[in-house]
């Protein structure tokens, strides 16, 4: 044996493992898994994978449905992630960036993410107005509802968007609408469409890309135009602002490096 298996073999930790084991298992089974699922699929028996599924249960990770004794992921590894790059790089990058174009063009804001077939908003700020269209910060938005699923969806390979559209279960005609957008949101590298939850709201939603150019993120503004005469500006002026900031954002994040 030589010095590296010894050191090895002296750092192991099998409840770890198992507990990682089941962890990573479950991220990749959207419809989750039973408990005897899990001890075949990792070649355990069923009670080691019982005392790690309960401890997992009790901090948080993963929690049973009754009704169909499957274990699932809870939001509990999205909100230790939140803590760390590369989401709290993305949100530092973007926050301030977010709050100055609000106050400048006064109209809230915020970022989201995809998380489980769904929207997640990670980021949101408000403008200065005493009316305000805004979305709750941690809210799960339905994918096929909003501009910013869109825009998250429209750069996907074909298999990256399959896993996608599975994990949304939605039914058929949105689904359908949802897909029949994408080439043209791709093409014109943005989102914009009237609300599909909120009347009078138009949204518009432009993507944040990482070094790998991959889209990371969409950054949303529900614009709102304000009888009141304070909308500072035009819904096109929002766009051309919010695309720039977004391509900054992006930037900031590597994308284009590997282009160089």
């Amino acid at each position: 044996m030589t010095d590296d298996d010894s050191s090895d073999d002296k750092y192991r930790a099998p409840a770890l493992s198992k507990g990682l084991d089941i962890l990573e298992l479950l991220a990749s089974k959207a419809n989750g898994q039973t408990q005897i699922d899990i001890a075949k699929q990792l070649g355990r028996t069923t009670s080691e994978i019982f005392r790690m599924l309960m401890v997992l249960r009790q901090r948080g990770y993963v929690e049973l449905n009754e009704d169909d004794d499957r274990y699932y992921l809870t939001t509990k590894m999205f909100e230790v992630a939140h803590r760390h790059p590369p989401i709290r790089r993305l949100t530092s990058i973007a926050g301030e960036a977010m709050q100055r174009l609000a106050d400048q063009v006064n109209q809230s804001m915020h970022l989201a993410i995809l998380h489980s077939g769904k929207v997640l908003v990670i980021a949101q700020v408000d403008c200065p107005d005493n009316n305000i269209t805004s979305v709750r910060l941690g809210a799960h938005i339905p994918l096929f509802d909003t501009a910013s699923g869109r825009v998250l969806a429209a750069w996907m390979g074909d298999d990256a968007l399959d896993r996608l559209l599975a994990e949304a279960e939605e039914d058929a005609d949105k689904r359908q609408r949802f897909v029949a957008d994408l080439p043209a949101v791709q093409a014109i590298g943005y989102c914009e469409n009237s609300s599909l939850t909120i009347e009078g709201v138009r949204n518009i939603s432009v993507p944040i890309f990482d070094f790998s150019g991959k889209v990371v993120a969409a950054c949303t503004i529900p614009f709102i135009r304000r009888l009141s005469g304070t909308s500072i500006a035009s819904a096109d002026e929002c766009r051309e602002q919010l695309i720039a900031m977004c391509t900054d954002i992006s930037r900031k994040l590597g994308a284009g490096a590997l282009a160089d």
